[in-house]
């Protein structure tokens, strides 16, 4: 039974599990089902409002278990309606955690570790490295807790689509970020189909190939930001041992095991990665995996060199791209009155 502190933390495991540790604990087996319908359905995160238990069983569970760890320490909601959270964990760490609602869909941007291994220079969440993983407890609460707040606003809306891009890189913690995946899919958990989890990554070549044969749906995003290897190195520290070729031969064998297509996340840098050769580059691997581009215009970090480039700039390298053959869309930035960019939120607090 999986545990993030001295007792079983509930998140972090899956139904077979919930079921081995009540009847190890003298409970009946059924009792796994009605739990997980409170939690994951109903949004009930407290054994004493589980009403279709016994008080005894409810003091039980009080006593040998927990739902949710973490706290809401700051709460910020953008001119857009974007929700940023940033959650304390009981030793003290905190990550973030985003709700984007738009007209059809509520998409929760989840994060895998406090701080990141990674070290893009022009990002926020790795200026002072990692701390520790996440427990899949801790990801998959970070979607409950956007669930409930979706459904307490709305009782007719619910969490649609889940994007495990906030801090950290997911494949670098992958045995956690899989199996929280498999719980919010689960039809006794969140239930969100797999083609609504987008998998974002850096680039780990290996755990890609990993990724492909889960036998899951998933989307898979590769944050690429340079075509190159020279500019790529300096921009993500992570690809000194990782050619560009290699992230593209795994990404492949994604598309071709999965049948989904890739996305490619490239963050606009005035001036750093947006010459018509980034474009002629981007546009040859956009091709050759047949990947959709979502171009990002950045979103400036006090303290980093790097600007963000006009809207019209951005159109003009969307457009190059566009000429070459590749369906190229700019993101519209959301929350960035909410310091929305991952990392941003969670280092204001701490300098503040």
């Amino acid at each position: 039974m999986p545990a993030d502190s001295e007792r079983p933390h509930l998140l972090s495991c899956d139904l077979a599990e919930l079921e081995r540790w009540l009847v190890a604990g003298g409970q009946q087996r059924y009792r796994a089902r009605q739990i997980l319908d409170w939690i994951y359905k109903k949004h009930v995160l407290d054994f004493a409002e589980m009403t279709n238990l016994s008080k005894q069983f409810r003091a039980w569970l009080t006593e040998n278990a927990v739902v949710g760890s973490g706290t809401v320490a700051r709460d910020s909601r953008a001119g857009d309606g974007t929700r940023k959270l940033l959650i304390a964990w009981p030793d003290g760490a905190t990550t973030e955690t985003v709700w984007i609602p738009a007209a059809r869909r509520n998409t929760a941007c989840i994060s895998t570790q406090v701080g990141c291994p990674v070290g893009c220079r022009f990002c926020a969440s790795g200026i002072n490295g990692m701390q520790r993983n996440l427990t899949a407890g801790e990801i998959v609460e970070q979607a409950v807790l956007v669930s409930r707040m979706i459904t307490a606003e709305d009782e007719d809306q619910r969490l649609s689509n889940i994007v495990v891009m906030g801090m950290g890189e997911p494949l670098a913690n992958y045995h956690a970020m899989i199996k929280a995946v498999r719980i919010i899919n689960a039809s006794w958990g969140l239930e969100i189909g797999a083609r609504k989890i987008t998998v974002s990554t850096v680039g780990m070549p290996k755990q890609i190939r990993q990724l492909a044969r889960e036998d899951l749906q998933l989307n898979l995003a590769l944050s690429l930001h340079a075509a190159d290897d020279e500019l790529r190195r300096e921009l993500v520290p992570w690809a000194r041992g990782v050619p560009v070729a290699d992230l593209v031969e795994a990404c492949l064998r994604y598309f071709k095991e999965t049948g989904r297509e890739i996305t490619l996340e490239y963050v606009l840098l005035d001036g750093v990665n947006m010459m018509p050769r980034h474009a002629e580059g981007l546009g040859r691997i956009a091709k050759k995996l047949r990947a959709n581009v979502n171009l990002l215009r950045y979103n400036p970090v006090p303290g980093l060199p790097y600007k963000r480039p006009s809207s019209e700039a951005a159109y003009a390298f969307q457009q190059r791209l566009r000429d070459r053959g590749v369906n190229a869309h700019v993101r519209t930035s959301r929350g960035k009155d909410v310091d929305a960019a991952c990392g941003q939120l969670r280092r204001a607090e701490q300098e503040g």
